[in-house]
């Protein structure tokens, strides 16, 4: 054994482990399964975004829209991972309902009559659909994007982004 291969052995498995034979394959297989771990790990962590929100809130913006038939696709960029079951996204057709209606607690945080949206966890690419179908915009050009808890709720009634989709329709 040389003497880098007997110092990672020292660093990866306890003392116990390499007192006998048994423990010396245990010793060897973390030594060398060990920093592979480690590399996964990290990359994964820089791979994906958390879900959770950052100290000054979850934030989506629609970055690109084109046409896809007979409906938009759309291209986010967010600082969190959406996923329906936690944060997520609503999009909705802002001439049809202000931010405050696309929540499943409009009416008692807000006041108002809740809206229709279609909410989502499809990332960075989006393909409109449901209440953000282009068959349900009723004469609406605008399109809107905010975060939302895994109640429905929206996150934030002022961090929302809105574009004009009238040369894509």
């Amino acid at each position: 054994m040389t003497h880098k291969k007997a110092t990672a052995l020292k660093k990866t498995a306890p003392e116990i482990y390499r007192t006998s034979v048994c423990g010396a394959v245990i010793a060897c297989s973390l030594a060398v399964l060990a920093p592979a771990a480690l590399m996964t790990a990290s990359a994964n962590a820089q791979d994906s975004l958390p879900n959770a929100c950052p100290v000054d809130g979850c934030s989506v913006r629609i970055l690109e829209v084109s046409q896809a038939g007979d409906e938009l696709a759309l291209t986010f960029e967010a600082n969190f991972l959406p996923d329906l079951s936690k944060n997520h996204v609503h999009v909705w057709w802002r001439e049809r309902y202000a931010v405050e209606q696309v929540s499943n607690n409009a009416e008692t945080a807000y006041g108002v009559t809740q809206g229709d949206w279609h909410p989502t966890d499809d990332y960075p690419s989006y393909r409109t659909q449901g209440a953000a179908s282009a068959h349900a915009r009723e004469g609406a050009i605008t399109l809107c994007v905010t975060a939302a808890d895994r109640n429905h709720d929206i996150l934030d009634a002022t961090a929302f982004h809105c574009v004009n989709v009238s040369d894509k329709l």
